[in-house]
């Protein structure tokens, strides 16, 4: 017994020896691709694009079910985008509550009879609305559907070569969309998608649709995820652009060739993983078809998202996303590992399979197993003193590390207490939350197997006024 459960415990450290090497090998590239972008910056010439006629239309597509607490001031964010020409389309999603009456009596709507050419599958539309006070902003009435029919319904009604879709309970930056249309610009045959970093909007004050004062959620849970967004987007998906493996653009905010998007079929409407699937088409699409091509991740481009501020919807909202990228994997089996599909074939797909599919599983048997051993008397100091650097001390570099990164490129956090706290919840998050998260994970596996599907009730509280 004791030799079996010294064999098995050597393996979860080898397992999570390998990770952090791949974990290390991300931040490395992302600091260095971090570096050079900045130095692009610098003669990145977005005043020019933003008064050049030259500069793409974008429409920007917003599905909305049940936001009342936060769509008006959304829209009101994106009325004031530095932006040449766009239009906005909100997709009411067959609200339950005032999300459309909110709309209508906020920006004096009227409906209209507008043709609407169904290119892609989506449910029945009841009615298209028009503002007289806001010349480019439209919102679609439609039976509910979930978010990826509700953006279908937006694709088709979209009137623009480029689209971009963003979440109710979102707030864009003001230059956001300049940075993240900047490469379509650069290589206009080439480039499918782009995204950019999303943050926490919690304890961010709002004034007129912006955010006009940057601070910390005020709740534990929200500011555990205030380190967590910055770790992902900034030590991961920059360094998977980089590696051209990108193979996720968050659903909080994306910009897309529609072109490209109608060509596959629009978004899949059986799964609640809609955003990385599409992307996963799109390589899929582009390799098959043996086109060059690019899909990016920009780490300027700021979305402001609110996150959930209670156990029970965190808890629901991580279920659906790994869930999703469950169904995602499942759908794209046939890429994993194949040279036909490049980098993301031979380095992205198998890095979710090993290791955010396989992880949470792994990881929550090491801790079983650890204790087991420690119960049997088989664990000496060495080994439980390596386990938990591997296991837990790591995550704190990885982020810490992406707090730094952070505070180099933006200096987001001026005030040094908000800094030295995100520190301590960096450390924090990896002692309870993070295991906690792999419990989580562990239960969407199971729900998966079991084909649970649905998308879960996120609660909303709006954003913080003056």
């Amino acid at each position: 017994m004791t030799a079996v459960l010294h064999v098995l415990n050597y393996l979860i450290l080898v397992y999570f020896f390998a990770i952090n090497t791949v974990y290390s090998v991300l931040l490395a590239v992302s600091f260095r691709e971090s570096g050079r972008h900045s130095r692009r910056l610098a003669y990145g010439g977005f005043d020019a694009a933003f008064h050049s006629p030259l500069t793409l239309p974008v429409s920007v597509l917003m599905p909305a079910y049940n936001e009342a607490a936060t769509i008006v001031a959304a829209v009101d964010a994106l009325r004031q985008l530095e932006y040449g020409e766009y239009e906005i389309v909100v997709i009411d999603d067959g609200s339950t509550d005032d999300t459309l009456a909110l709309l209508i009596d906020a920006f004096g709507m009227e409906r209209i009879e507008r043709p609407v050419r169904r290119t892609i599958p989506c449910e029945a539309l009841r009615g298209v609305y028009v503002s007289p006070q806001v010349a480019n902003l439209t919102v679609v009435s439609k039976a509910n559907g979930g978010k990826a029919d509700a953006l279908n319904a937006g694709v088709d009604v979209a009137r623009y070569p480029l689209f971009c879709a963003i979440d109710a309970d979102a707030i864009l930056a003001g230059d956001a969309l300049l940075h993240v249309v900047k490469p379509f610009m650069e290589r206009p045959q080439e480039t499918m998608a782009s995204s950019g970093i999303v943050r926490v909007a919690n304890g961010c004050r709002v004034e007129g649709g912006r955010i006009v004062e940057i601070g910390l959620p005020q709740s534990y849970l929200g500011r555990l995820q205030s380190v967590e967004y910055l770790r992902a987007f900034l030590s991961s998906r920059t360094g998977w652009s980089r590696l051209r493996s990108l193979f996720v653009i968050s659903g909080a905010f994306g910009v897309f060739r529609k072109e490209a998007v109608l060509d596959i079929g629009g978004y899949r409407r059986d799964t609640v993983g809609e955003d990385m699937d599409l992307v996963l088409r799109l390589h899929r699409r582009c390799r098959e078809r043996k086109q060059r091509y690019r899909i990016v991740f920009i780490p300027d481009p700021v979305v402001w998202t609110e996150v959930p501020e209670d156990l029970a919807t965190l808890r629901r909202q991580r279920n659906r996303w790994h869930r999703g990228l469950l169904e995602c994997l499942s759908a794209s089996r046939s890429m994993i590992g194949r040279v036909r599909y490049g980098p993301v074939g031979l380095l992205g797909l198998p890095y979710n399979v090993l290791f955010e599919v396989m992880g949470p599983l792994i990881e929550v048997a090491g801790y079983v197993l650890l204790v087991v051993t420690i119960v049997f008397g088989s664990a000496s100091g060495w080994f439980i003193a390596l386990f938990f650097l591997l296991a837990v001390g790591y995550g704190v570099f990885l982020s810490v590390a992406s707090l730094l990164l952070d505070q180099m490129r933006l200096s987001a956090y001026g005030r040094r207490r908000d800094l030295a706290l995100l520190v301590g919840y960096a450390v924090l998050e990896n002692l309870g939350y993070r295991q906690l998260q792999a419990l989580w994970r562990v239960q969407a596996t199971w729900d998966f197997l079991r084909h649970k599907s649905g998308w879960g009730e996120m609660k909303r509280k709006g954003f913080r006024g003056a």
